[in-house]
């Protein structure tokens, strides 16, 4: 039998040798699958960061309110600690998420013409005031479009307390701040006062109510710009 190469096909080596190294090569980078392998766990989509699109702008996802709340040592801290002496079940931090609920209800409810809820969260003048704005604005063929996009921030800024015959009355001022779409349209659906974009709304509004006295909540005594 003849082995020299000049019989031999010596392509066909040079080929094997190829792939056996391609194949080391790739068994070395993937490793070796042995058994059943699990199936890919599937990526979750990416939230959109950016937020939706707002009168060509990006809206940012809405945040938590910050809290301003005086410290101790001051003035306004002081009095705070007065209330809650007077009722223990006080505390800034709540009463601050409940004017934070009821900043959100009051602007929806005066939009809508809700009177129901008027008259549960304002206090007997305040409610007067508003009633007769809905009215006038019903007459006139009106509608308030109005939509909170955002609370940004509530801040205690005043407090008075002043005593009465049957309890104690107490006054908390608060600074809203939002971001808001307010406008007022005619009764041919367009716009009269406002804008239909976002806009920041900075509101100081006065919450009252009598300590001492059972069943007595906080109410809208006064809301303006600020």
């Amino acid at each position: 039998m003849d082995f020299s190469f000049g019989h031999f096909p010596v392509d066909l080596i040079l080929f094997a040798l190829v792939a056996a190294f391609l194949a080391l090569r790739l068994r070395s980078v993937l490793g070796r699958r042995v058994g059943i392998q699990p199936a890919p766990m599937p990526v979750p989509p990416r939230p959109d960061a950016a937020g939706k699109v707002i009168d060509g702008k990006a809206a940012q996802p809405e945040q938590a309110a910050d809290y301003d709340i005086p410290t101790p040592g001051t003035r306004v801290g002081q009095l705070l600690a007065d209330i809650h002496t007077q009722d223990p079940t006080f505390s800034p931090q709540q009463f601050l998420s409940g004017v934070q609920t009821a900043f959100r209800q009051v602007v929806k409810a005066f939009a809508e013409g809700d009177r129901i809820t008027l008259q549960a969260r304002l206090t007997p003048a305040v409610y007067q005031s508003f009633d007769a704005a809905i009215t006038a604005r019903d007459a006139a063929g009106e509608k308030q479009r109005t939509e909170i996009r955002a609370i940004r921030s509530l801040g205690i800024e005043d407090v008075r307390l002043t005593p009465l015959a049957v309890g104690t009355g107490a006054s908390v001022d608060v600074r809203i701040v939002s971001d808001q779409i307010s406008l007022v349209l005619g009764s041919d659906g367009q716009p009269i006062s406002g804008m239909d974009a976002v806009t920041e709304f900075s509101d100081l509004w006065t919450f009252e109510r009598l300590l001492g006295a059972g069943g007595s909540s906080w109410r809208l005594a006064s809301a303006r710009s600020a």
